[in-house]
């Protein structure tokens, strides 16, 4: 017998804000956190705009002894990871058995700026200069290690690195350990800092961000014909996924149920997506869920801003969903958050918790001139009340990599 799933406790550290109602309220206004970065001479670059966590203190959630061996995306991490077991009312040690209690956040990329900082020490002062902090703080399950130490979750612990899909990917993997009764409770997600000289770089030489530079918040566009490329932003997203009868027993509040996880690679090309994986994989989740395409209310698209990304995906929804397509409601959250890489699928499903939660479907802003290809209804430029019932949401990484994961109103 397969175990329910449910939704607990979420948290988002972003460029909108550090707390949910924050972070909510931020989205509800559509307002965007994207900015001039400000983390380092961006001059030079022919994107020199982020959504950009502003005056960072680690130390409010993580002592300075600790905090000073992690890379800021294990920061983000540990700090997202706490707020939600807090905002699940959630102690390991005292609530559960910590045997049973796992951890699975991701990361797309992992320690960029530790690796930068540590090779600019090897070239400069040699090999012996080197921290032996570089290699722990620097790999991508980090994340994963130090908030099992930090919260004593001594359950199933791995991460997922899969580029754009990651945090969709360890909650969907979450959610099966919990149905198949390897764990209780399980904090999943992802977390991303790669604002840095070399991300940054590396993208722009992609030629894949916009540089609509004089205008920051404008430039992430989901579906507008002007728009030009993503916009990067960092920071983590964590849930607090438990077993049903776990969360029952305890009394917990339950934001939403998971109830549908796809997966699919789309076996075509490194950055060039293919419509064909994506749709098969919204699909398995539909199917996964024991849902038709109408039962669906809401998609939290992937929507990354990019010209060919933001009509693959609007392909794929036609292909998954056919003529219901057009009755759906889709936006892009990215258009105010920016795109967290690894993070996206964490921050995302926060996101759509909280959309059924309030009734309310955030919007996709900046959508002013609608790209003829992209012709499905994206909640343009203001919030939208409705009855959401089933939420949907996406996450498309580099490499053909594609997860989807299906969130439901809890109805006991």
């Amino acid at each position: 017998m397969k175990h329910r799933v449910v939704i607990t406790g979420m948290s988002a550290v972003t460029s909108l804000g550090r707390d949910l109602d924050t972070f909510w309220n931020n989205l509800m206004e559509g307002k965007s956190g994207v900015s001039t970065i400000e983390a380092f001479d961006v001059s030079e670059y022919s994107t020199r705009i982020a959504a950009e966590i502003k005056d960072w203190d680690p130390e409010l959630y993580i002592e300075r002894k600790e905090a000073r061996k992690m890379d800021r995306y294990v920061q983000f991490a540990a700090a997202a990871a706490q707020l939600a077991l807090k905002d699940a009312d959630l102690s390991i040690a005292e609530d559960t058995d910590p045997e049973r209690v796992g951890v699975y956040i991701g990361s797309g990329i992992g320690g960029l700026g530790t690796w930068e900082e540590q090779h600019k020490v090897l070239l400069e002062k040699g090999p012996k200069r080197v921290s032996p902090f570089f290699i722990p703080m620097m790999i991508a399950n980090m994340a994963s290690g130090h908030v099992s130490i930090i919260t004593g979750a001594k359950g199933p612990n791995s991460t997922t690195v899969t580029a754009c899909a990651t945090g969709s990917h360890t909650i969907g993997d979450s959610f099966r350990l919990l149905q198949n009764g390897e764990a209780d409770v399980m904090l999943c997600g992802g977390a991303e800092a790669t604002i840095r000289p070399t991300g940054l770089a590396g993208f722009c030489a992609m030629r894949a961000m916009s540089t609509r530079n004089e205008e920051p918040q404008r430039a992430s566009r989901p579906y507008d014909a002007d728009r030009d490329g993503f916009v990067m932003g960092e920071g983590a997203g964590v849930l607090i996924l438990e077993s049903l009868e776990h969360a029952q027993k305890r009394g917990a509040r339950i934001y939403a149920e998971v109830i549908g996880y796809g997966m699919s690679g789309d076996a075509h090309h490194m950055t060039d997506p293919d419509p064909n994986g994506a749709a098969r994989c919204m699909k398995k989740a539909l199917a996964d869920a024991g849902l038709k395409p109408e039962d669906v209310d809401y998609i939290n698209a992937h929507g990354t801003s990019t010209p060919v990304g933001d009509i693959s995906e609007t392909k794929a929804i036609k292909e998954a969903f056919g003529e219901q397509a057009y009755k759906l409601a889709v936006s892009s959250t990215k258009s105010m958050t920016g795109h967290l890489l690894g993070a996206a699928g964490g921050v995302e499903a926060v996101i759509c918790g909280l959309a059924l939660t309030h009734g309310t479907m955030p919007p996709t802003i900046n959508l002013d001139n609608q790209d003829p290809e992209c012709d499905l209804d994206y909640v343009p430029n203001k919030p939208r009340k409705a009855d959401i019932k089933v939420a949907l949401s996406n996450s498309f990484g580099f490499g053909g990599h594609n997860a989807t994961i299906i969130l439901k109103k809890f109805e006991g």
